[in-house]
C-alpha cells in the first residue's frame, strides 16, 4: 500500500503530443493527484491545458522549483532532460524519462511495465527512472514472454513507424503534404528528410559511424539492458510510413529451444498487455489504424514458424506509439512505483 492518498505531479511538455497523452491517461486511470504542475518552454508557458474538468494552467520550465512534487513525467526533448531533470531530481521528484537522455546508464533502470518491473526499485540511486523507445517497447512486451520460456538469441526486426514518433511536427507534415499533393502541389519536406505522404524513409534519427541508424541502434541498446541478457543479437532497420498513429514491425526471432507458433500464441495469449489477433484469413492481423491506434495493448498476429530455420519464428506487433510506447508505459511505472516504493 502507497503511504500517501494523492502524490504532486509535474508533466515536463505538457503541451506536446505525448504531454496531451499523458494528461488524458491519467485522468482514464484515476491517478491520485494531489497539484498537478504542466511545465513547458517560456513560449507555451501562460496558456492551459485540462484534466478532465479542470484547467491548470502552463508554467515555465526554465525558473519552476520542483521541490514538493513527487512524481515529474519528462517529455519534451533529450536536451531538456539534460539540463532540468538533474535538478528535479535533486528538489526530491522521482523523476520518469520519455527521452533517450539517460537510457544508456547502468544506474538508471529503464522498465517496461510488463516486462521489468522489478528495475523500479534501482530508482533510488538517481532518482530517475527512463521510459524506453516506443519501438523498443512493443517489441518486448511481445517478446518477452518467448525469451523467457526458451531463450531468443537473435531479433530480425524491421519497424513501421508512424509520423507522430517525430511529434506534433511529425503529423502536421504529413497532414500538410497528403493535402498539397491531393491538390496538385509540392510535398515540401521540411520535418522529415524527404516526402513523407505516399512515401516511405528508411531513416530514423541520425546515422551511426556503422551504418545504423540511432533509432536502430536503441533498440540493440535497450533490448539487452531492459532483457538483461547482453548475448541477444538485434538487426534492426526502422521505417517512417505515412501513417498517425502505431508503429507496426516485422519480427523475426531465433530461439535457443523450438518453440512452435501454437506455443508461441498461447503464452502471448496469456501475456500481459497483449492482444492476439491471428487468423489466417483476410483481415485475421491486427493494423495500426484498426487496432491499435487509442488502444492501451500491444498487438501481435501473422505468428508463424520461420521456414528458413529451425529454430525461427515470424510475428507481426502493432502499437500505439504514443499511449503505450510513451505515456501509458510511464503512469504504468508510476503506479507501481507508488503502489510498492513511494
Amino acid at each position: 500500500m502507497s503511504k500517501k492518498a494523492t502524490y504532486d505531479v509535474a508533466i515536463v511538455g505538457a503541451t506536446g503530443a505525448v504531454g496531451e497523452t499523458l494528461l488524458s491517461i491519467l485522468e482514464e486511470r484515476e491517478f491520485p493527484i494531489g497539484e498537478l504542475v504542466p511545465l513547458a518552454s517560456a513560449r507555451s508557458a501562460g496558456g492551459k491545458v485540462k484534466l478532465g474538468r479542470r484547467e491548470f494552467v502552463v508554467k515555465n520550465l526554465a525558473d519552476y522549483d520542483f521541490k514538493g512534487i513527487d512524481i515529474a513525467f519528462f517529455s519534451a526533448g533529450g536536451s531538456v532532460s539534460r539540463e532540468h531533470v538533474p535538478r528535479a531530481a535533486a528538489a526530491g521528484a522521482v523523476v520518469i524519462d520519455n527521452t533517450s537522455e539517460f537510457r544508456y546508464r547502468d544506474d538508471i533502470p529503464l522498465v517496461v511495465s510488463e516486462v521489468n518491473p522489478h528495475a523500479i526499485a534501482q530508482y533510488t540511486t538517481h532518482g530517475i527512472i527512463a521510459n524506453p523507445n516506443c519501438s523498443t517497447m512493443q517489441m518486448l512486451v511481445a517478446l518477452a514472454p518467448i525469451h523467457r520460456a526458451v531463450g531468443i538469441t537473435r531479433i530480425n526486426v524491421a519497424t513501421y513507424q508512424s509520423v507522430s514518433g517525430a511529434g506534433r511536427s511529425g503529423l502536421e507534415e504529413l497532414g500538410r503534404q497528403t493535402a498539397a499533393l491531393l491538390n496538385f502541389q509540392d510535398a515540401d519536406p521540411k520535418k522529415f528528410p524527404a516526402q513523407i505522404a505516399f512515401n516511405l524513409i528508411p531513416h530514423i534519427d541520425e546515422f551511426q559511424p556503422n551504418g545504423y541508424t540511432k533509432e536502430e541502434m536503441k533498440m540493440l541498446w535497450e533490448t539487452r539492458k531492459i532483457l538483461e541478457d547482453s548475448r541477444i543479437e538485434v538487426n534492426p532497420t526502422a521505417v517512417r510510413v505515412p501513417v498517425f498513429y502505431g508503429h507496426a514491425e516485422a519480427v523475426h526471432i531465433e530461439t535457443r529451444e523450438k518453440i512452435t507458433a501454437e506455443a508461441a500464441r498461447v503464452l502471448l495469449e496469456k501475456a500481459p498487455g497483449v492482444v492476439v489477433i491471428d487468423e489466417r484469413k483476410a483481415g485475421g492481423y491486427p493494423t495500426p489504424v484498426s487496432h491499435a491506434a487509442g488502444k492501451d495493448e500491444t498487438f501481435v498476429g501473422r505468428i508463424r514458424e520461420d521456414i528458413s530455420h529451425p529454430r525461427g519464428l515470424d510475428l507481426w506487433v502493432v502499437s500505439d506509439n504514443i499511449r503505450k510506447g510513451a505515456a501509458l508505459n510511464a503512469i504504468q511505472v508510476a503506479e507501481l512505483l507508488i503502489a510498492t516504493y513511494l
